[in-house]
């Protein structure tokens, strides 16, 4: 239907310092995007055809800016690791499976089909090197219709014989993968170095050619573990900072960049973010499940760097973006209480990052002002919440709900059915 109206409690962050609240109101749908929210239809709507969905709330769908796909069936595995054994322990074998069609389509499949039921409308992705499987990923996100950027991992270096991928091999896929997905309306390709130690400056080199070449955006990992940084200085002694491997390659803000988790960076290396405006995304239970650390995120909003956030699946444990709100929170007190300066995220603020903020990534998405991408979620809270406040029911439901709150889902408009979770 091109046209119609939700009715209910809406709730959303045109900015990260409050909640925009209207009760009982009609957010009005055109052609996929947000017309105007209203407490009384005007006269030229008399005819527009209503969902009436009583006082459920009605919130953006959740934006997850950084996630592995393949990594979906290892959550809680290998948690008493640190990134480095973690990855060679029990991710690069788990990515090998993705060579057999038949698992990855089972697997990606059951991640998809989660993504929608977690009310995570758009995301951004990393899939394995394997061209099939990328092409496996998309098909299925498609057919579902979820939005996402995914990316084809690159890597040719530093890791197994089975991941490592032939330099120009590596960046043929990637470009006929580019060529064929360019002009995809919600599905659309990224540029995904896994991150520079698994990269030869060759890789980097060209991966940053096709970037400029097709103006793509970026992704990768950035200062996330203090072994990752030391090893980063071994290989790369040229350079004085971690990012500036990257920034060298011309896969640092010369196109939009997603940078995950940015944990342990110096106030110079916070204020380059800013100005270059490379998004770092922050994926707290990652971050302490493999003792990572605590991302400084007040000291970066104080400098005026955007931040999103990632559930970072599977370093990560929960897709669930509310979850991911919390952690973030949790983490940002645990972070204050030893530099007291630095006060903690308010929840309108995380709320922000997971819809608007992560959202500015995709363009006018994550928030209800006109123009606005119609993502929408309609929530249910508990009937003997209805005293409660508009906003504290939605905290009930950040910090209590679940996917079973969430009665439907939709992107762009059109509502997504057939939903399945594998959680």
């Amino acid at each position: 239907m091109k046209e119609f109206a939700l009715k209910g409690d809406i709730v959303f962050t045109s900015s990260m310092e409050e909640f925009s609240v209207h009760s009982s109101a009609y957010l009005v749908v055109e052609h996929g995007t947000v017309a105007g929210i209203y407490d009384v239809l005007p006269e030229k709507y008399k005819d527009l055809v209503v969902y009436d969905k009583g006082n459920a709330l009605i919130l953006p769908g959740f934006v997850d800016l950084h996630t592995h796909a393949p990594q979906f069936n290892q959550i809680g595995c290998g948690m008493d690791d640190e990134l480095l054994s973690w990855l060679s322990e029990y991710t690069f074998p788990e990515e090998r499976r993705f060579e057999d069609p038949d698992y990855a389509r089972e697997l990606y499949g059951a991640f998809v089909d989660t993504l929608a039921v977690c009310g995570t409308t758009r995301s951004v992705l990393f899939a394995t090197i394997h061209k099939h499987g990328c092409e496996l990923l998309v098909e299925l996100l498609k057919n579902k219709g979820l939005s996402a950027y995914v990316g084809k991992v690159n890597m040719d270096t530093n890791a197994p014989d089975f991941l490592t991928e032939d330099t120009e091999q590596s960046l043929r896929d990637t470009e006929a993968l580019i060529e064929h997905w360019k002009g995809g309306a919600l599905v659309k390709p990224i540029i995904t170095p896994r991150f520079a130690p698994t990269s030869t400056r060759r890789l980097l080199k060209g991966l940053g050619d096709i970037a400029l070449k097709y103006r793509l955006p970026v992704q990768s990992h950035l200062s996330e573990n203090r072994g990752e940084i030391a090893w980063i200085a071994e290989l790369f002694p040229e350079h004085d900072a971690y990012y500036k491997v990257y920034e060298h390659y011309h896969l640092f803000g010369d196109t939009p960049t997603l940078m995950a988790h940015c944990v342990h960076l110096t106030d110079e290396e916070i204020a380059h973010l800013a100005k270059v405006d490379v998004m770092p995304v922050h994926c707290p239970d990652s971050n302490l499940n493999l003792t990572s650390g605590l991302m400084p995120a007040r000291r970066m909003l104080n400098q005026g760097v955007r931040i999103g956030l990632g559930s970072d699946v599977g370093a990560g444990h929960a897709i669930f973006m509310p979850q991911v709100i919390v952690r973030a929170i949790q983490v940002s007190k645990m972070y204050a209480m030893q530099h007291p300066k630095d006060k903690a995220l308010t929840l309108p603020e995380a709320f922000y990052m997971a819809t608007k903020g992560g959202g500015q990534f995709f363009g006018k998405v994550g928030s209800f002002e006109p123009g606005y991408a119609a993502d929408m979620l309609v929530i249910k809270t508990p009937s003997y919440k209805d005293r409660l406040s508009v906003v504290e029911r939605l905290q009930y439901f950040i910090y209590h709900g679940d996917t079973s709150d969430i009665s439907e889902r939709y992107v762009a408009g059109k509502r997504i059915d057939s939903c399945e979770a594998y959680l």
